[in-house]
């Protein structure tokens, strides 16, 4: 299983930004698609996740702000990003619990995606 990211890129304080992840390669079914992001000098965290039945969670720091969603047939996750904040400035990755088969779960990462957020 491959994922490939896009997106990202430098936008001034206010902006949007959308980044989106595809996966590729066999498998039985996708679990979960989250996305983490990681600043410098700070722990990766978890921003956003949604689950196969479409829940959804996200970082207090990004609630009402950034949106995930998640297109089944294309096997892709989206995270819209509006307001953007400096501190919002770090790679982001995806990140996708797989099941290769009905009992085995693995985790996949995608390549991450620079976002910078700066006037």
């Amino acid at each position: 299983v491959q994922l490939q990211a896009s997106g990202g890129g430098l936008v001034q304080p206010g902006g949007s930004l959308r980044l989106s992840c595809a996966a590729s390669g066999s498998f039985f079914s996708i679990h979960a698609m989250n996305w983490y992001r990681q600043a410098p000098g700070k722990q990766r965290e978890l921003v956003a996740l949604i689950t196969s039945d479409g829940t959804t969670n996200y970082a207090d720091s990004v609630k009402g702000r950034f949106t995930i969603s998640r297109d089944n047939a294309k096997n892709t996750v989206y995270l819209q990003m509006n307001s953007l904040k400096p501190e919002d400035t770090a790679v982001y990755y995806c990140n996708y619990e797989v099941r290769l088969t009905p009992y085995r779960l693995e985790t996949y990462w995608g390549q991450g995606s620079q976002v910078t957020v700066s006037s």
